[in-house]
């Protein structure tokens, strides 16, 4: 079971390139880029309220965050959309083209000759009927995604 589980943590190093040094460094960039986000506010702060006074210095950013957030809400429901319709595509392609794919035949082909097309033949329509009833069942459980998706949308374009 270890060699399973070092063989997926060296697989995800290779395709993020993640360790735990890169971790611990990019820890201290955060926290550093969190001081420095917090001086320079600090420093905006005591330079708009020498300028205009402290009431209009703390309206001004707290508008400035407000229109930030709103602007990083509606990128992440943008993002959130065209993930569940790049999902939705990359399913639907898997789904119509898995039975039709020459490399899924080709094992097939190969196990019916290792195992003998007398055993197999009798044990196929049982495997197709297994296979109907899945794809049945999946096709059923599409339509109440598909529903709370659109609920989860109207929701969303309300607020």
């Amino acid at each position: 079971m270890r060699g399973w589980l070092r063989y997926f943590a060296l697989n995800a190093q290779v395709r993020t390139g993640v360790s735990g040094w890169v971790l611990v460094w990019a820890l201290i960039a955060a926290a550093a880029a969190a001081a420095a986000t917090v001086f320079l506010l600090v420093a905006a702060f005591v330079w708009l309220a020498d300028r205009y006074g402290s009431l209009t210095a703390g309206v001004v950013l707290g508008c400035a965050f407000a229109l930030i957030a709103l602007i990083a809400l509606l990128a992440c429901l943008i993002a959130r959309r065209r993930n569940m319709q790049r999902a939705r595509l990359e399913l639907a392609a898997r789904n119509s083209a898995s039975w039709l794919d020459p490399k899924l035949v080709a094992v097939g082909v190969q196990i019916g000759q290792a195992i003998g097309w007398r055993r197999r033949a009798s044990r196929a329509p049982p495997a197709v009927l297994a296979g109907s009833v899945a794809k049945e069942w999946s096709a059923r459980a599409k339509p109440a995604e598909d529903d709370a998706a659109e609920d989860d949308a109207e929701a969303a374009s309300e607020d």
